[in-house]
């Protein structure tokens, strides 16, 4: 396996600044003044409009001393380049599983760039830190990228993850703990022993660092762990200056406090991954006690809703977790694809059917392992998966609607979709599109000859055209 292309630095401004060298048509590195910060994602959801998914550099938005970037994740050809895995061979799902099972504990490094600027007590002001208001519907400017950071009781693992986050005073940040993560129950084993949650919350990490945050793992792994197998070398911490929390050295941004065990405050409306403004949250409150950041930060914007670079983020993890799991029990199975048309909601699954029934249990299983998912469509292995219309046309040419679905009721899904019911309960739809027992129609094709000679015919009379850069 090679090794991940740009993993040479653990720092993000190294990255950013590699990555534009390598990838000079992937990047779009915007001059210009941005009067609001909302056009941020604004563009964003312009450019993917037009089939374009570059990652993003603001040099001059309104009201931000610093640059900002966003959309690094929108588009998976990038996520393979970071991750070294083949283009040619659609290994992504594979070289991640490897990588992310490589546990390197991490390694204390003394000093690094995230503690260059440190602020204490009275000298913490949140309201001064420039955030981006991402939808005009959102309650205010909001922290998409935050990683939390608890390290556990008593030498027990560290744990990872995302949680939005939206200032609610100079000293504090009202955020939304999910409500079925592992924080969540470090929360209560803390409210249990009568104290707050101690926790740290970092922004701007580098891309590899940002995945092992998304990644699936039981608890008692420790995704910092994770992030060392990723990177093919120990994630490089510093201790946190309050309490010694072990973080990234070359974070930008770093929080440090309480989680409060029993305050509820006011937090959302946000665009979550459903495409909805939603207000479902544990409302829960973490008290900033210290905060640091380096000299020359950038603000590292995840964009929020159902963009590509959201799902994509926690798509990439769920997908390798879902295709090993599938293609451990049943060898039938040859992918699986999580479309941006589903959000994290849907999923497409292909298989070389050899019994019936066979594709039944197959979408069993992933109904059963992946508490987002809705539905499920099972699909032959000639079928492009990544491609929603080849799906659509699978099911239009292949399902019969009275034998190849089945439903199954009552069951947790998630707490953020908007058609759950208010305990957070779904139903479960399986449809299967593979060719039944004795289908007898044959896809229409060509022979290799014919379309490499159209190819050439269509090099000759359509040249690349030279997308115009913003």
């Amino acid at each position: 396996m090679t090794a991940a292309r740009f993993a040479g630095s653990q720092d993000l401004h190294d990255f950013v600044t590699a990555y534009a060298e390598a990838h000079p048509d992937d990047v779009l590195d915007i001059a210009e003044h941005v009067p609001d910060s909302q056009d941020a994602a604004a563009l964003v959801w312009k450019l993917a409009a037009a089939g374009r998914h570059e990652m993003l550099r603001f040099r001059d938005i309104a009201g931000f001393p610093f640059d900002v970037v966003t959309n690094v994740f929108a588009c998976r050809r990038r996520i393979v380049r970071i991750l070294g895995a083949d283009p040619g061979r659609d290994d992504l799902h594979a070289v991640f599983q490897a990588r992310a099972r490589n546990l390197i504990e991490p390694v204390e490094v003394g000093e690094g760039p995230v503690l260059d600027r440190v602020s204490e007590g009275d000298g913490i002001d949140l309201t001064d830190l420039p955030l981006l208001t991402h939808f005009e519907t959102d309650r205010a400017p909001y922290i998409t990228s935050g990683i939390m950071v608890v390290e556990g009781e008593d030498g027990a693992a560290g744990n990872l993850s995302y949680h939005r986050a939206m200032v609610h005073s100079p000293t504090e940040l009202a955020v939304s703990l999910h409500s079925r993560g592992d924080i969540w129950r470090m929360l209560g084993a803390a409210a249990e022993r009568g104290r707050p949650l101690r926790a740290a919350m970092v922004l701007g990490g580098h891309p590899l660092f940002m995945l092992a945050a998304s990644s699936r793992v039981p608890m008692g792994v420790d995704e910092r762990h994770v992030a060392g197998g990723l990177f093919g070398a120990p994630l490089e911490v510093v201790r946190s200056p309050a309490y010694g929390v072990r973080v990234p050295a070359c974070s930008d941004f770093l929080f440090e406090g309480e989680i409060d065990t029993e305050a509820r405050v006011e937090e959302g409306p946000f665009g979550e991954f459903t495409g909805y403004s939603s207000d479902r949250s544990t409302n829960s409150l973490f008290r900033v006690e210290a905060m640091s950041s380096r000299r020359d930060p950038m603000l590292l914007d995840v964009a929020g809703g159902n963009s590509a670079e959201h799902l994509n983020l926690g798509r990439i993890p769920r997908e390798s977790e879902m295709a090993e799991k599938l293609k451990e029990r049943f060898p039938e199975v040859t992918g699986v694809h999580y479309p941006n048309s589903g959000v994290h909601l849907h999923c497409y699954v292909k298989l070389r059917r050899s019994r019936a029934g066979q594709a039944r249990q197959v979408m069993l299983g992933l109904l059963g392992w992946d508490p987002y998912l809705k539905t499920v469509v099972a699909v032959d292995d000639d079928i492009d998966i990544t491609d929603d219309a080849e799906v659509l046309w699978a099911l239009a040419a292949h399902f019969q609607p009275a034998e190849d679905l089945f439903v199954v009721d009552g069951l947790p899904g998630s707490p953020l979709d908007p058609s759950s019911s208010p305990e957070g309960t779904t139903s479960r739809l399986a449809l299967d599109a593979t060719r039944g027992p004795g289908f007898s129609g044959v896809r229409i094709g060509f022979s290799q000859e014919s379309l490499d000679r159209a190819a050439r015919l269509v090099a000759d009379r359509l040249p690349l055209r030279r997308e115009r850069k913003v």
